[in-house]
């Protein structure tokens, strides 16, 4: 179940949804783009009671998308908003407001809080506080142990009854190999996901850029990519076993991207996802000693970059995520091997994409790199988004998927900075987001440059 706020934001208003009326809409001109119903036209949206409708409504409020995409909302499988617990990083209210401005409609929220998401009364808590203060819609995955300790399974049934999507101990991985069965066979029983940050702790940990030249350079100790494919491997071999969908979580490595490529083949459930600046930067860029380029994984080098394009391309890796990890300055601000993993991104990760994917590279199309954000991340999770289907929720991103913009981390609307993409041009901007029917966020006239 996912919970959609009650109170919606239209950048920078605040609204009470209680106090909103229904509108309808017609969103004319614009060209559809809608990959779980094969869409690829000019042709208009009707908007009715929050819901997508076949007919044109009376009396309804005209959108003009002309010169624009007109696109299921997007989603957004892995981003962390750090409440309970972390509020000086990250809230609900400020990271879908980001989520929003990024064309994102929905998000699902990892559970590496505090308390961490491991029992059915925090899956309340956050689903209360998303109801009453987030602008896009925010569903929850569950811890697979009990305080992401690796020691106990949590309580995935009750969990799954209150609402989670998936399951998961992002951030940390379960190294025991019969507990992570364990984890699968129940989360089979609720028809749960699994979510797989990859990494053998025995090889990784203390680990802080990609093991390689530039670790070596340096004098830092590196996280080789052997401690993320012995896992996948781990992740395939217990896929095949008990039959069930484990995706595998930004995935940084080229042997990653084999070994699932040849998992998918022999009909094996395991999936995976890229982050963007898994395939925006190299590990040469740790030598200025920026911890914006601490993340874990690790960016690595360009044969990496080089297998997971590939992996796109060829629909081995086939959804999108952010991973989106914000940190307070004074955090980030300290010595490179003291600063926390991560990086925030739902406000650059579409454009990027756009950019470096439809544009630059040409390696997939616009309606490709939708689906990647619509059709299989609510097919993993089953969710009821990612789609304009008449009867559905009526969740809408519209793009200018030609427009040129810088982004400046001054005006993100994320409460942290820590961003690898200040100040960089992209080709490709979200302009408008709708949640239920109603505006979330807008691109004003003076923000286009």
């Amino acid at each position: 179940m996912a919970w959609l706020s009650e109170r919606l934001f239209s950048t920078p208003a605040v609204g009470d949804r209680q106090s909103i009326v229904e509108k309808s809409l017609k969103i004319l001109n614009g060209h559809v783009i809608d990959p779980a119903n094969g869409v690829d036209r000019v042709c208009p949206v009707y908007v009715k009671d929050g819901r997508i409708v076949s007919h044109e409504p009376n009396e309804a409020e005209r959108i003009d998308a002309n010169g624009l995409v007109v696109a299921p909302g997007l989603i957004d499988i892995h981003v962390h908003l750090r409440e309970p617990g972390q509020s000086h990083k990250e809230t609900i209210a400020s990271g879908t407001r980001a989520a929003a401005a990024g064309g994102f409609t929905s998000v699902v929220c990892m559970p590496n809080t505090f308390p961490s998401v491991d029992n059915p009364s925090i899956v309340s808590w956050i689903q209360e506080r998303a109801r009453r203060t987030a602008s896009v819609n925010v569903f929850c995955a569950g811890a697979i142990t009990k305080g992401l300790m690796g020691q106990e399974l949590a309580p995935i049934g009750s969990m799954a009854e209150t609402g989670i999507v998936a399951i998961t101990d992002d951030g940390f991985c379960v190294q025991n190999h019969g507990l992570m069965r364990r984890a699968i066979e129940y989360a089979r029983m609720f028809g749960l996901p699994i979510l797989d940050h990859c990494q053998d702790n025995s090889l990784v940990l203390g680990g802080v850029i990609n093991e390689g030249e530039w670790s070596v350079r340096l004098g830092m100790q590196g996280w080789p990519s052997v401690g993320e494919e012995l896992v996948v491997e781990r992740d395939i071999l217990l896929s095949e076993l008990c039959r069930h969908p484990i995706h595998c979580q930004h995935i940084s490595s080229a042997g990653s991207v084999r070994r699932i490529r040849e998992a998918q083949k022999r009909k094996i459930p395991i999936s995976g996802e890229v982050c963007p600046h898994h395939i925006f930067f190299t590990d040469e860029r740790v030598a200025g000693f920026d911890t914006c380029f601490k993340t874990n994984p690790p960016i690595r080098s360009e044969k990496d970059i080089a297998a997971i394009l590939e992996g796109i391309s060829d629909g081995t890796l086939n959804i999108l995520c952010s991973d989106h990890a914000p940190h307070a300055s004074f955090e980030k601000e300290v010595e490179f091997d003291q600063a926390p993993f991560g990086i925030t991104g739902l406000e650059t990760e579409f454009s990027a994409f756009c950019d470096l994917l439809v544009h630059r590279k040409r390696i997939i199309s616009l309606k490709r790199l939708i689906a990647l954000y619509t059709l299989y991340p609510a097919r993993l999770l089953h969710l009821d988004r990612g789609t304009l289907s008449p009867g559905a929720f009526a969740d809408i991103t519209l793009i200018d998927p030609n427009l040129e913009w810088t982004f400046h981390k001054q005006e993100s609307l994320s409460m942290s900075h820590n961003t690898p993409f200040d100040n960089m041009t992209f080709c490709g901007r979200v302009v408008r987001t709708l949640v239920g029917g109603h505006t979330v966020w807008m691109l004003e006239d003076n923000e286009t440059s």
